[in-house]
C-alpha cells in the first residue's frame, strides 16, 4: 500500500513537471538559445546559426544559401560581412583527387552559439569546431580510407604556407582585406600548393583525427597569428567549448526570467544572442584597421566596434545596450565618432562596415541612438556627436543608399521641408546622386529626417541644459528651437483627407493618383521604402501626440490603428509579395516583419486604449516568433528585429530612442530581473500572466499605484519593481485616462 502511495505521488509531480514544461535538470541560458531560428523564411533569409562570443570579431556559420540547401561549401573560417559573405575555407579530403572548392552534403549538425559539429561528404567526415573572439579550433575526423588531407583556399588572395603551418589573406572590399594564421597539431606529412590559391596539408592514410587551429586579423598575417597565440595555447577544444559557454551564460545572464513556456524562454534567449552578434570590437592588441581611411591607428585603451546597420538597430538593439551593458555601448558610439574624423567627410556613419561607412538605406538614424545615450546619461562628446550627426543631415545627399554630397533633394528639403516626388511614370534627371533602384523614396526621407532633426534638437537640448559655458548654452538652446521646428516637416506631407503620408511634387501639390497600398515599383521605392503607406502612416515615432491630433482625436487615431491591423493585402500574396518581399509577417497591412513598423502595436497606448496595445504586442509575439526553422517573419539584422522581442516579452519597449521612457505592455514571463549597468536591478513581476492571461488589471511601481501605460529611466534607473496583476479580461480603464499618455514632441 505504502509503495503504491509512493509511485501515485511520483506520477503526479512527474505529470505536473510535464504540464509545466519544466525539465528534471535547470538549463542554462545559453541552452536556450536555438541558431536555427528563423533560417527558413517565406522569402528573405532572416537569420544564419552564426557561432560567435558576443560582440567577436570572429564569427562563422555554414556556407550555404539556407537551411533547406543541400550542400555546404567548404568549412567556414570567417564571416566578413553580416548574411554577405566570408573569407577562405577550410577543405578536408579523402582520396586522391585534390579539389580546390568542394560542395559537401552534410548531416547530423549541431550548433550552439560557441561551436559547432557535423558529418560531411556521405558521412566519410566529421568535424567539431569552438569559437574564441580572435582564433579558432576545429577537429576533424575521417571516418573512410585513403589520403586525408585538408586545404585552405581563398577567393582574390594569395595563401603561403611552411611544414606545418598555412596563412594568407583575402580582399573584402577596396583596400580592406581580412587575413589568417593556421597550424597544426601534429606536423603533415607534407603540405603543397595545389592552386594560386588553394594550399594542401597530407597527413597520410593512417591519421583518424586532425586538430587545427587559427587566427583572423584585418591587419596583418603576423597578427593573425598574434592572435591565436594570445587565445589559444593548446589544442583543447572542450576547454575553448566551455570557455565559450561560460561567456555566453555571462551575457545572457544580464537578463532572467522565470515561468514562460520551454519555446518563450527559447524564442526570449535566442532573441537577446542575436543582438550580441553586431557590432563586432575590431581591436586587436591595442590596434585597429579602420576601412574608412584605410589605416590602423591605435585604439588608444578603448576597444573599436563596427559593422552596425543603425538604420535597422537604432530602434532597439542601441537602447537595451545601453540599459544592460552601458560601457560596451558608449565604446560603441564612440568608435562611430572616431569614423567621422577618419572618414574625410565629417559625416557620422549611418551603415558602418569593415570596409567602411556603406551608406546604405536612407536617413541618418546614428544621431538618435547619440540622443538616446545622453539622456540616459552615458558618456559620450556630446559637441562632436552634434556636430557630426549635423554634417552628415545637411552636407551629405538626401538620396537613399548615397555617399556624395548633397544635391537637389537635399537643397529642395532645406527650403520647403520635404522631398520633392516625381509624378507617376517620371524619370529621374534632377539628382545625379539618386540610385536607380532605390528611388527617391520620398515619403520615407521627408519622415525620417524629420526625426533625425527632432533626435538632433535632443542633442543640443541637452547640451544646453548641461554645459556650463554660458555662451554654449545658448548657442545650443538655439540650436535646439531651430531643430525641434524641422522636426515637424512630416506635417509637409500629411494628406488630411485620407489620414496618409502622400508625395508632394516639386510645386508643392500631392500626388494623388496613386495607391498607397500598393502603387509604385518595387517596395514603393519611389515614395515609401521596403513598406508601403499602411507602414508609413505611422513613421512619427517622436510626436504621437501631435499625430493623434492630425487624424483627429484619439478615436479616429484609434479605428486608423485597427483598420491597419484588419485591412486584407488587397491582392493575392503572390502579387502582393512579389513588389513587398520585406513587407511579410502581416497582420492586416501591419508587418511584423520589418523594423520601421516596430513600435505600431505600442501607439494604442497614446489613444487612451493600453489594453489593445497588450493584445497586439502579445498577438505579434504569439504568431511571428517561435523556435522552429521558420520562426522569425522577416528580416532580421543583427538584432534589429529580435530587439523587439527581448523588449516585448520582459514588457516595456523605447518607442521614441532620445526620450528616455518606455511604453508598457504585458509581459510574457511572470518575472524578469534586468541587470542594469549601475549594477541595480529592474524587476517585473506578471502575476499569473499566461498566454490568455495577458491583460493588465492593475500596477504598482516602486511600491505605489501606478496608472500610466509607461514608465520613465529615471523611475528604475537606480533599480526598480514593476508589479502587474494579469487577467484574462482587460481592464479598459487602467492607464487610459487622459494625461497619462507616454511622453511625446507635443508642438
Amino acid at each position: 500500500m505504502g509503495k503504491r502511495i509512493i509511485c501515485r505521488v511520483l506520477g503526479m509531480i512527474l505529470a505536473a513537471v510535464v504540464a509545466t514544461g519544466m525539465t528534471a535538470t535547470a538549463k542554462d541560458a545559453v541552452d536556450y538559445v536555438n541558431p536555427y531560428i528563423g533560417n527558413v523564411s517565406h522569402l528573405l533569409v532572416p537569420t544564419f546559426p552564426t557561432i560567435h562570443l558576443p560582440n567577436s570579431l570572429l564569427r562563422v556559420y555554414p556556407d550555404r544559401y539556407d537551411y533547406v540547401t543541400e550542400y555546404i561549401n567548404g568549412l567556414p573560417i570567417i564571416v566578413t560581412n553580416h548574411r554577405e559573405r566570408s573569407a577562405f575555407k577550410l577543405l578536408p579530403q579523402i582520396g586522391d583527387d585534390l579539389k580546390t572548392a568542394v560542395a559537401y552534403n552534410y548531416d547530423n549538425e549541431h550548433i550552439k552559439p560557441y561551436g559547432f559539429d557535423v558529418e560531411f561528404d556521405d558521412n566519410r567526415m566529421a568535424a567539431r569546431y569552438a569559437v574564441s573572439h580572435q582564433s579558432a579550433l576545429y577537429e576533424i575526423a575521417f571516418k573512410d580510407a585513403g589520403e586525408r588531407r585538408i586545404g585552405v583556399s581563398s577567393r582574390e588572395g594569395e595563401i603561403s604556407f611552411g611544414s606545418d603551418w598555412i596563412s594568407g589573406w583575402q580582399t573584402v572590399s577596396g583596400a580592406t582585406k581580412v587575413y589568417v594564421y593556421l597550424e597544426a597539431e601534429t606536423k603533415p606529412e607534407s603540405v603543397l600548393r595545389v592552386s594560386g590559391e588553394c594550399v594542401m596539408m597530407n597527413f597520410g592514410k593512417s591519421r583518424d583525427k586532425v586538430r587545427l587551429r587559427y587566427g583572423v586579423s584585418f591587419i596583418s598575417e603576423e597578427q593573425a597569428k598574434a592572435n591565436l597565440r594570445r587565445e589559444i595555447s593548446d589544442y583543447d577544444l572542450d576547454a575553448l567549448a566551455q570557455k565559450g559557454r561560460a561567456e555566453w551564460n555571462r551575457e545572457l545572464g544580464k537578463i532572467e526570467v522565470e515561468g514562460g513556456t520551454e519555446q518563450q524562454r527559447t524564442v526570449f534567449y535566442t532573441s537577446l544572442y542575436r543582438i550580441c552578434e553586431r557590432p563586432i570590437c575590431i581591436s586587436e592588441d591595442g590596434r585597429y584597421w579602420s576601412g574608412d581611411d584605410n589605416q590602423v591607428h591605435s585604439d588608444g585603451g578603448e576597444p573599436f566596434y563596427t559593422e552596425d546597420w543603425i538604420w535597422d538597430t537604432y530602434h532597439a538593439a542601441h537602447p537595451l545596450r545601453a540599459l544592460i551593458d552601458r560601457q560596451k555601448e558608449e565604446r560603441i558610439l564612440n568608435s562611430f565618432l572616431r569614423m567621422t574624423e577618419q572618414n574625410g567627410t565629417g559625416w557620422i556613419p549611418t551603415f558602418p562596415g569593415i570596409e567602411g561607412d556603406t551608406r546604405r538605406m536612407n536617413c541618418n538614424h546614428t544621431v538618435g541612438s547619440f540622443a538616446d545615450a545622453m539622456w540616459l546619461g552615458l558618456k559620450v562628446d556630446g559637441e562632436k556627436a552634434f556636430e557630426a550627426c549635423r554634417k552628415a543631415i545637411e552636407e551629405k545627399s538626401l538620396a537613399p543608399w548615397s555617399p556624395r554630397p548633397a544635391n537637389y533633394l537635399s537643397h529642395f528639403y532645406a527650403e520647403h521641408g520635404y522631398i520633392p516626388a516625381l509624378n507617376v511614370g517620371e524619370k529621374e534627371t534632377e539628382d545625379p546622386t539618386v540610385h536607380t533602384f532605390e528611388n527617391r523614396q520620398a515619403v520615407a526621407v521627408t519622415l525620417g529626417t524629420s526625426y533625425d532633426q527632432w533626435a538632433l534638437s535632443r542633442i543640443a537640448e541637452y547640451l544646453g541644459s548641461t554645459l556650463k559655458d554660458k555662451k554654449k548654452q545658448k548657442k545650443y538652446i538655439a540650436e535646439k528651437e531651430k531643430y525641434r521646428e524641422l522636426g515637424r516637416n512630416y506635417r509637409n506631407l500629411y494628406y488630411a483627407p485620407t489620414g496618409f503620408f502622400y508625395p508632394k511634387d516639386r510645386d508643392g501639390n500631392f500626388i494623388k493618383d496613386f495607391d498607397p497600398t500598393f502603387g509604385g515599383t518595387m517596395g514603393a521605392r519611389e515614395y515609401y521604402d521596403e513598406n508601403n503607406g499602411w507602414v508609413y502612416r505611422w513613421d512619427v515615432a517622436h510626436n504621437v501626440a501631435d499625430l493623434v491630433s492630425l487624424m483627429g482625436g484619439r478615436e479616429q487615431f484609434k479605428a486608423n490603428l485597427d483598420r491597419t491591423f484588419g485591412e486584407s493585402l488587397g491582392r493575392a500574396k503572390f502579387d502582393f509579395y512579389f513588389k513587398f518581399p520585406d513587407h511579410t509577417g502581416n497582420v492586416g497591412q501591419f508587418s511584423m516583419a520589418n523594423e520601421p513598423a516596430m513600435h505600431i502595436p505600442y501607439l494604442y497606448n497614446y489613444a487612451g486604449y493600453p489594453w489593445k496595445a497588450q493584445k497586439r504586442v502579445r498577438q505579434m509575439l504569439d504568431t511571428w516568433f517561435r523556435s522552429d526553422l521558420m520562426g522569425v517573419p522577416g528580416d532580421e539584422d543583427g538584432g534589429g528585429l529580435t530587439s523587439f522581442v527581448v523588449f516585448s516579452m520582459m514588457g516595456f519597449y523605447p518607442v521614441t530612442p532620445g526620450i528616455p521612457a518606455y511604453n508598457i505592455v504585458s509581459p510574457v514571463f511572470e518575472r524578469v530581473k534586468v541587470h542594469l549597468s549601475s549594477g541595480n536591478v529592474l524587476e517585473i513581476e506578471a502575476a499569473g500572466s499566461s498566454r490568455d492571461a495577458k491583460y493588465i488589471q492593475s500596477a504598482t511601481l516602486n511600491g505605489t499605484t501606478w496608472d500610466k501605460p509607461w514608465f520613465g529611466y529615471d523611475d528604475v534607473k537606480n533599480g526598480g519593481r514593476l508589479v502587474l496583476q494579469m487577467s484574462k479580461e482587460p481592464n479598459k480603464a487602467w492607464g487610459a485616462a487622459e494625461g497619462n499618455e507616454p511622453p511625446s514632441e507635443n508642438y
